[in-house]
């Protein structure tokens, strides 16, 4: 589902959440796309997207964050979840270390499917829970500084850090993305919006490509 707003913007890019069902991956979804929490603990069921534009400097990036819709639970996320995302965020319940235990895996079938320049992030979900902590801040930090992987603590309930993680990951993205440009000596290395070709669409052409790294 999208947000049902026509925006310009320059990019487009795909960006996963993953990890094990009840996490909070689907209110970090929400809070960030449309600042809402849902306290109904429900499994989220079928294929969920949700999109928001956010500025870059002077670009307009189109974030489209994709949900794993509650299919984590019979391990039928296919490739095609993965097929052409540029950033992940691997999200944990640190009250839960059990969804912290299986981190590692869910790592392992990111890089499967996933291209291998990917951006990923773990995050820390529920930290408005601090006293029922079973994952220490240091444990997880250490084990994404090991892995290359950005770190941050969020909590979908009470917003602390949601907006930084995402755009954190949209930046590194970005970044990627300039340099990729700079040291490309083809012109069409990268898609580019018509705003950043200097066109006009013409009827009914898109504006902007997703973005492959």
């Amino acid at each position: 589902m999208g947000n049902g707003t026509e925006e310009d913007y320059n990019f487009v890019f795909k960006v996963v959440l993953i990890g094990e069902s009840g996490v909070g991956k689907t209110n970090l979804l929400s809070r960030f796309t449309r600042n809402e929490f849902s306290h109904d603990s429900r499994t989220t069921i079928g294929v969920e997207f949700s999109t928001r534009t956010v500025m870059l400097g002077t670009a307009a990036i189109k974030a489209q964050i994709w949900d794993t819709a509650g299919l984590e639970r019979y391990r039928a996320i296919t490739s095609a979840y993965y097929r052409g995302a540029v950033g992940a965020l691997l999200v944990f319940d640190l009250t839960k270390h059990q969804t912290y235990a299986v981190v590692e895996r869910w790592l392992k079938e990111l890089y499967d499917h996933a291209e291998a320049t990917i951006v990923v992030m773990l995050v820390g979900n529920k930290s408005d829970l601090s006293q029922a902590r079973e994952v220490p801040t240091e444990e997880a930090r250490m084990f994404a500084e090991n892995n290359g992987l950005l770190f941050l603590e969020t909590s979908a309930l009470d917003s602390t850090n949601v907006e930084l993680a995402f755009e954190t990951v949209l930046k590194e993205i970005f970044a990627k993305v300039s340099k990729q440009r700079q040291n490309s000596t083809r012109t069409n290395a990268i898609t580019l919006g018509n705003a950043q070709a200097g066109q006009d669409p013409s009827p009914g052409e898109k504006r902007a490509c997703c973005i492959n790294l």
